[in-house]
C-alpha cells in the first residue's frame, strides 16, 4: 500500500506497534527495479513482520544522483514497489535523508544496502536509542541500477557509431 499522509502512517504504526509486530524499515531511489533490489528486499522484510519502504521523491533523486535521475518517475517507482511480495508500505518522502520518517516509524530494524557502512545510516542514532537494531544486508554486486543505465548508454553508442 503506498502511504501518502504522515497522519494515516502512524496510525498504521500505532496499530502494528500494539500487536508486537516488528517493524523493518528501508529506503531508496528504486529507480530500475532488478534483481539486486529483489533479493535486498527479500533480505530485509525476513528481519521483521512489516516491511515499509521510504521512497526518494523525484527532486530528491536529482539531488542525490544528478539532473538525469530518475528515469522513472515518483509515481512509477511507487507503483512497482507496492506490487512486490515482500513490501508491504510505501512513503515517498521528499528530504535528502529519510530521517523524519524513521523518527515518525521508530522500525525495530533499519537496513540498508552493504554499500553503506553502519555509522553512515540516516536514522542510525535514533533507531539505536530506542532499541532498535541498523542493519547492512550486502548486496549482488552483479546488479545496480547505475550499471544497467550505463549499459544501454554504451550499447546505444555502438549502435550510433555502427551506422
Amino acid at each position: 500500500m503506498i502511504v501518502r499522509s504522515k497522519k494515516r502512517l502512524s496510525l498504521i504504526i500505532r496499530n502494528f506497534k500494539r500487536e508486537g509486530k516488528r517493524i523493518v524499515f528501508t529506503n531508496g531511489c528504486f529507480d530500475l527495479i532488478h534483481p539486486g533490489h529483489l533479493n535486498y528486499l527479500e533480505k530485509a522484510k525476513k528481519l521483521g513482520d512489516i516491511l515499509i519502504v521510504g521512497l526518494n521523491s523525484d527532486s530528491s533523486v536529482r539531488n542525490l544522483k544528478g539532473s538525469s535521475r530518475p528515469v522513472n518517475n515518483e509515481s512509477f517507482r511507487a507503483y512497482v514497489l507496492d506490487r512486490l511480495k515482500p513490501v508491504d508500505y510505501v512513503v515517498p518522502f521528499g528530504e535528502l535523508t529519510p530521517l523524519k520518517l524513521i523518527r515518525l516509524i521508530k522500525p525495530d530494524f533499519l537496513v540498508k544496502g552493504g554499500d553503506w557502512r553502519i555509522s553512515n545510516i540516516a536514522g542510525r542514532e535514533y533507531v539505536e536509542s530506542h532499541g532498535g537494531i541498523v542493519k547492512s544486508i550486502r548486496l549482488q554486486t552483479l546488479h545496480s541500477t547505475t550499471k544497467i543505465i550505463n549499459r544501454i548508454i554504451s550499447s546505444n553508442n555502438r549502435k550510433i557509431l555502427n551506422k
